[in-house]
Formats: C-alpha cells, structure tokens, sequence
C-alpha cells in the first residue's frame, strides 16, 4: 500500500520504518524541517535500538521519504497514519491541537480527491475523541461523510520506548475501531503478516483500550512497590514474595476478576485487606492503591443502590444474595448490603436465592441468617417465579445458571438491573441496565 504517517515523532517513525521494511510506500510528514531532512538522509530522528538501520534500508530502497507537505502525502497515498502528540494540559485533559491541525490538513485534500482515502488514528485519546473530534474536522474540511466517501479507523499503538521496533513486529495484540468493514479490511491487510491476534470491533472500544492498558500497567508497578513497601518493613524478601505470586496464572496472572460488575465480598477478600493496610499503617508506609481499594468497593455497593432506586419504583425482587453463586455464604455480601440499604428506603422487597434458602434450614450460615439477618430472611420466598410476580424491578446479583432464563420470563413493562451480566447485550434504556456497561 501507499501510506502516509503524520506526525515523525517515536510512534511515527518506528510505524513508517517499520511498514516500509514490510515493503509499503511510506512517506512521513512532519511540519518540522529538521526532522524531515534527517529522515531523507537516512537518519533516525530519535534513539530506538534497531530503528536506524530499519530506516537506512528504507529510505536507500526509496520506500521511505519525508516532507512538509501533507497535500502531497494524502494525494500521493491511499491511507494515513495520524501519529501526532496529544499532550497533556495543567488540568490533565489531553491538547488535541496538533491533531486537529491534522485533520483540517488532511480533510481539505479529501475535498478534492476522488479515490477513497482511509484515515488511521495511531495518536492516543480519551474515548469519544474520534465521534466527537476527528471525525467532524475531516467532514467539515472535506465536505464529505465519513464510512462512505472517507474512512477512519483507530489502530491504537502499544510499543514501548527501547522495545518499540520488537513491539511492532511482536504485538501482544493488534486492535482496529473501524468506521466502515472496507476501511477495516484495507487495515488490517497490513498487519496480516503478524503472529498475534487482530480483533477489529467499535472506534470508542478501541479508544478505551489503550486506556485499560496503561492503566493497569500503571496499577501493577503500583502493587508490586506497595507490596515491596510492606514486605521490606517486615524483612521479607518482596522479589521471592512476587515470583510466588505470579507463578499463579490461574487467578492472579489471568483474566480472573477482570471482567467489570459488581462490588466483591466474602469472608476473605475484605478481611484480608483490611489486615494488610492495618500493618502498613502501624510500619509508617503509605500504600494509597491498597488503601483506596476498599474506599472504592463501598462506592461500587452504592452505585447499585442508587441504580435501583432511579428506575423509581417501589417493587423491586432481588434473585441471588450470596456474595457468589454457588455458595451460602453472606458474610459481608454487598448484596445484602444493598437489601439494608433499600429497605431503609421503604422499597418493598422480595429475595431468592436457591443456597440461602437451604442454608437457612440445615446450613453452617444458619445462625447468621436467623440472628443477624432475621429481617431479610422474612423477605425470602421459594422460587424465581414468586420474585418476578411481586417486582417492577428485578436486580440479579450473582451469576446463578438459573437466573439466565429471567429476561424470558419477564413480563411487560419489567426492568432488570443486572449486577452480573446475565445478559450479553448493553443497556437498553426502559427494560435492562447493567451495572458496568
């Protein structure tokens, strides 16, 4: 293909060295001469190991050259790379002025171009950018529609400075947010050739994709040096602590408790948390993550809570109550934490849960059920069918087998609230509302 890469900074460069090695037309465009001139002498603009001598081959084997000029990039190229910086402001919003100078750039040549033209954003932005930003630009300039007369696609990038030549060619995933399938066929076509896979889905997934990653790279330096904290205080060596830990590949390195929802509970999660930040603070050491996780679990109970309480009924049936499915267990539930909180505001209630219902007849849990609960017990009936005649609204709050049959069984006029995603679909607004998507 013919590509043009705006924006000869390190993602531009390592992406433009690196497609024309596969043997594409590349040409970089950059508003800065230096870094123009650089690059047609065959020199890298930036230190990258193995970029240099990518870029030498390139640019000898004239796949690769630069310029100012983006009308002569967008005409002579049937795809570009937006690969500009989107900095940071003072208040932690992204500066999105070079981007927009991009798109008007790039949108006043598509005006006049007749062949269809695929615009790539490479540049990281907050999810929306492209609806709300990008794509409005390039229309006004062009005059044109996007996903008919144009394309754009988001090609999130996830290189990493002193790997990125590595990362390009070694992908831990290749995503693409596609405004129209042809656009995403002519993309992915360039990453064909790559070992790993290519999942091509929404533009604002794609968006929000870079964001969960970094934030959970983020998160997890943050964990192992709050457990270094810890562990050094105690004498403990924190490297033989964290290799233990990650031989865990079943739970602990793995999508386990990734998957969005509700709040967790149990006998030990809380427990155990509660315990280590209780020793962090009597050593003196400041662990924010592990301190901010319980903070933030109460706030995920409450965000049920006020889920429920906005459909603005009084009816509502609650089908699972044990902090998990498949267990009698209600220490600390949040889901019994949402049943206090709704009757402490009048909703008239009615609960089931299979285990629960055993457990108060025979189980271990009988005792907490009958002393500490008593007033929920009162509220139980015996069967998924009793809860949905009573409800307006039905809450399922854990991930029963049985409870994948409610929205069949709901009648009209019914909302379900889902805490687990019983339903593989998004919220539809009048009749079902997850509690994270």
């Amino acid at each position: 293909m013919r590509l043009s890469v705006f924006g000869m900074g390190y993602v531009g460069n390592v992406s433009a060295a690196c497609f024309a090695s596969d043997g594409h037309i590349v040409i970089g465009v950059d508003p800065n001469q230096t870094k123009v001139d650089l690059i047609n002498q065959a020199k890298s603009p930036i230190v990258e190991p193995g970029l240099a001598e990518l870029m030498e081959e390139a640019v000898a084997s004239k796949r690769l050259s630069a310029t100012t000029d983006a009308r002569e990039a967008v005409e002579r190229t049937q795809l570009s790379l937006v690969c500009v910086g989107t900095p940071s402001q003072q208040n932690g919003n992204l500066d999105l002025k070079y981007l927009e100078k991009v798109c008007e750039e790039i949108g006043a040549v598509l005006k006049n171009k007749a062949e269809f033209h695929i615009v790539v954003i490479r540049s990281t932005m907050l999810p929306g950018t492209i609806r709300g930003t990008v794509i409005p630009i390039l229309e006004k300039a062009s005059g044109k529609r996007a996903g008919v007369d144009f394309g754009v696609c988001n090609n999130p990038e996830f290189l990493r400075e002193g790997s990125a030549v590595r990362d390009f060619r070694e992908p831990p995933k290749t995503v693409i947010g596609e405004s129209d399938p042809k656009s995403g066929d002519a993309l992915a076509s360039l990453y064909g050739h790559l070992d790993a896979p290519l999942i091509r889905t929404e533009i604002e997934v794609a968006e929000m994709v870079k964001y969960a990653d970094n934030a959970w790279h983020a998160v997890k330096v943050t964990f192992g040096n709050e457990i270094g904290l810890i562990s050094k205080k105690l004498g403990i060596d924190s490297h033989k602590v964290m290799d233990i830990f990650c031989q865990d590949t079943k739970l602990n390195i793995s999508p386990y408790y990734l998957r969005p929802g509700f709040a967790f509970g149990g006998s030990c999660l809380p427990k155990d948390l509660r315990a280590i930040t209780y020793k962090a603070r009597e050593l003196d050491l400041p662990v924010h993550m592990l301190n901010a996780v319980l903070p933030s679990n109460v706030w995920q109970v409450q965000a049920g809570v006020d889920m429920v309480l906005a459909k603005g009924k009084r009816k509502v049936g609650v089908l699972g109550f044990s902090f998990k499915a498949n267990t009698d267990d209600l220490r600390e539930s949040p889901l019994v934490e949402v049943i206090e909180r709704l009757l402490g505001k009048g909703v008239d209630l009615k609960l089931y849960d299979k285990n629960v219902s055993l457990a108060r007849l025979t189980g271990a849990n009988r005792d907490y059920i009958m002393k500490t609960i008593p007033h929920i017990s009162n509220l139980m009936v015996d069967s998924v069918q009793e809860v949905i005649d009573h409800a307006e609204v039905l809450v399922i709050g854990n991930g029963d087998p049985a409870f994948r049959r409610v929205p069949e069984m709901m009648r009209e006029g019914q909302i379900l609230v889902d805490f687990v995603r019983v339903m593989n679909e998004k919220s539809e607004k009048g009749r079902y509302d997850g509690v994270a998507w």
